[in-house]
């Protein structure tokens, strides 16, 4: 991904950008999530050296295919903040985030990894846990939400949670069972 500041990128390198991350979304979706750029190169009928180019390795097309959710999943989370009710708006954002994270391969990975290739990446994820503490913090002090669990644990935990869901078939009645779960693993203990 392109940093802010930089020059545009001329119209044939912007369509070879999409191509190969076209090519890795099918490659996701098809259930291969090895990402191998040489692979990618070929089925996007671009060079190497332009894959590597764009993406320096696979973390960094994880985050590139992952941008426009991890950008959403943080307005949410804003938003989530304001509301009156912390609790709602956190199990709502959990489900958000969960349905988001099994519709999307890849997604999960990006959210439940330490670090980051991509200085946006870096600064969504960022700008997501800000929110989420300010969230969790508002549900702490009304005695909702159990006083361990911070940002990076509910990043962890969502990721966790689709990961458990896609080790089969995962029906919404199943999905739904999942993340309650979750979400009741947040009270405090009695």
């Amino acid at each position: 991904m392109k940093s802010r500041g930089e020059p545009p990128l001329r119209a044939d390198a912007a369509r070879n950008r999409e191509q190969v991350l076209r090519i890795a979304r099918e490659q996701l979706a098809a259930g291969d999530d090895s990402l191998q750029l040489n692979t990618i190169a070929r089925l996007a009928g671009v060079g190497v050296g332009t894959v590597y180019r764009h993406f320096p390795g696979r973390q960094a097309l994880l985050e590139a295919l992952s941008s426009a959710s991890l950008t959403e999943l943080a307005s949410r989370a804003e938003s989530a903040v304001t509301a009156n009710n912390s609790l709602t708006e956190l199990h709502e954002l959990l489900r958000y985030a969960l349905a988001r994270t099994l519709s999307e391969p890849g997604f999960a990975t990006v959210l439940a990894s330490p670090t980051t290739v991509d200085q946006d990446t870096a600064n969504q994820k960022s700008r997501l846990d800000r929110a989420l503490g300010k969230l969790l913090r508002q549900a702490k002090q009304q005695g909702q939400v159990r006083d361990d669990v911070r940002p990076a644990d509910l990043r962890r935990l969502i990721a966790g949670t689709t990961y458990a869901l896609t080790c089969g078939p995962h029906p919404p009645r199943l999905v739904k069972t999942y993340l309650q779960t979750l979400q009741s693993g947040l009270r405090p203990p009695t």
